[in-house]
């Protein structure tokens, strides 16, 4: 009976072990065959956003740059800034990526700039912001909205209303308003310190190369 009983525990964990392999077989196998759109999704996004925040129909990205500073924390936080032209070759400015901590969690913006620093798009890549109020900031700071953000220069840094600035916040939506304008912020001060700005702008080259 004993020997039964061994035997039967054998066969059932040499079934399971068998089915987990063939299981994780088939899951590599369909994340192979899905990671190529979902790689080419996220990439035609991105693509699409840039010509967005730029507000220019067939550009290009001529470079692509990664800079690296540390927060007032002392945490090290990364900018990825794609520099753009047009057909004929002529710099547009620059589209950057800019993360920072929102009410609800990460939340990524694409912030564009013109040779001058000045804002000429936006849009949201990710955010955990709460439906109907943090993720009104898709929204809220366009142009001839209540925040309207666009065509601003951020060298004097952006701010909310409540904390002195210029900004209305989104309604009840404080918390996420400075969260967003910190990115703002954070994504000039990286498009400042690559080569193409600092040309224009005379800042300090801090740039890491992707």
């Amino acid at each position: 009976m004993a020997k039964k009983l061994e035997s039967t525990l054998t066969n059932m964990v040499l079934v399971l072990t068998g089915v987990a392999v063939i299981m994780g077989g088939i899951l590599a196998y369909v994340n192979h065959l899905t990671e190529g759109p979902i790689n080419d999704q996220k990439a035609k996004a991105l693509a699409d956003g840039i010509q967005s925040v730029m507000c220019v129909d067939g550009l290009k990205v001529a470079k692509t740059d990664t800079v690296r500073q540390n927060d007032a924390k002392g945490k090290e936080l990364t900018y990825i800034i794609y520099q753009t032209q047009d057909a004929q070759g002529k710099d547009l400015g620059a589209a950057v990526e800019s993360t920072t901590g929102g009410f609800g969690g990460d939340l990524k913006v694409l912030v564009g700039f013109d040779t001058e620093g000045k804002i000429l798009g936006y849009t949201l890549l990710e955010h955990a912001e709460t439906p109907g109020l943090g993720a009104k900031a898709d929204k809220w700071f366009q142009k001839g909205e209540k925040g309207d953000i666009i065509g601003k220069d951020p060298k004097e840094p952006l701010t909310v209303s409540k904390d002195g600035g210029k900004v209305d916040a989104i309604t009840a939506s404080t918390i996420t308003s400075r969260a967003f304008l910190l990115a703002v912020n954070n994504a000039y001060n990286a498009y400042k310190a690559t080569p193409a700005a600092d040309a224009a702008t005379g800042a300090t080259k801090q740039v890491k190369e992707d």
